[in-house]
């Protein structure tokens, strides 16, 4: 009995020791060429645009420029990631070629992101609204779409019946997180409204938009149709700032979401720029042996900017491979 026992374990042991200890996945290869993005490989080959945060923060350490990578470089297609090869040199690399441009079915759409009405923005510097919704019907504390209001826009203002309004929340001052410097004044749309009837000092009006519940004391400005698509736009800065806050006021935050940064047109600062969420590292000194202060930058997100002040600007945060933070460094690449 043991000797029948021991003989089926060591077949037992021989059948597996042939088998493969895991699956190889296969690969395809694909050669860089010009005008390719990280963006486009993973829209491409992963069927996720929003992959290529994790591919430039996982893979070759030279891609400074996570926009564009270099003609004649491999990368490595699996089913699950992308994988890139290094650079080749200068010398080596592929020079463009003056080909016939590729098929319609080959060309990849612009990438462009939808900003929603409701996006809030940062007040730099004080405004004199037209007017302020002074009352609700019936005196409800909270209204929206198609709901009656009243403001304080007469005839002696210039009010018509017809004039439609934004209509926002001005809410409290926001402070750097680091230097405690005010920043702004943080603004969230909250709808529009069309003025129905007109007396001399007031007037009733409809709301005709809501992207939030209104209320009294909100104020009024010119309409304007805040909804828009930004197109990605490449920068000409090398710029490092942070998020000093959210347009929840959460400190954490992740993909979809608004965050508010201390970077501006001041300082070049474009619509469609697109910045890197930046995780500082610092080793924990009780295991370090010399002098190791830091730890190499951890790549943790993207965002895209969609609207600028001066020292400050909007940005809509389009991929996140772990939590966002108020105080998080955010780097904006110069493209090459």
């Amino acid at each position: 009995m043991r000797t029948t026992l021991f003989t089926a374990l060591l077949f037992m042991a021989a059948v597996a020791s042939s088998q493969p200890a895991f699956a190889q996945v296969e690969s395809t290869e694909y050669v860089i060429k010009k005008g390719d993005t990280l963006w486009g490989l993973s829209d491409r080959f992963l069927k996720d645009p929003y992959y290529w945060p994790n591919l430039w923060a996982n893979n070759d350490p030279s891609i400074t420029n996570p926009h564009l990578i270099f003609p004649g470089q491999k990368v490595k297609i699996y089913p699950d990631r992308i994988e890139l090869q290094p650079a080749p040199s200068a010398a080596q690399a592929e020079k463009p070629e003056a080909a016939a441009p590729p098929k319609a079915a080959e060309v990849m759409p612009e990438k462009a992101f939808l900003v929603r009405g409701g996006t809030g923005f940062l007040l730099e510097k004080e405004i004199t609204p037209s007017g302020y919704i002074i009352a609700t019907y019936q005196n409800r504390q909270m209204v929206g779409e198609d709901d009656v209001v009243y403001t304080d826009i007469g005839t002696l203002q210039g009010g018509k019946v017809g004039n439609r309004f934004s209509i926002f929340n001005k809410m409290a001052a926001v402070s750097h997180p680091l230097t405690n410097v005010i920043m702004g004044y943080k603004v969230i749309p909250l709808g529009a409204l069309q003025l129905s009837e007109v007396e001399e000092k007031a007037s009733k009006a409809i709301i005709s938009k809501s992207f939030m519940e209104i209320g009294p004391g909100a104020y009024l400005m010119p309409y304007r149709d805040r909804r828009r698509e930004v197109s990605l736009k490449a920068s000409g800065k090398e710029l490092s700032g942070y998020i000093i806050d959210t347009q929840t006021g959460n400190r954490a935050i992740s993909a979809g979401d608004v965050a508010f940064l201390d970077l501006g047109s001041s300082k070049g600062v474009e619509v469609g720029n697109m910045l890197y969420v930046v995780r500082e590292l610092v080793p924990d000194q009780q295991y370090v042996h010399g002098t190791v202060k830091r730890l190499p930058d951890e790549v943790i997100g993207a965002l895209v900017v969609v609207e600028t002040g001066e020292k400050t600007s909007t940005a809509l945060i389009v991929k996140s491979i772990d939590t966002v933070y108020i105080g998080d460094r955010v780097d904006l690449k110069k493209s090459k």
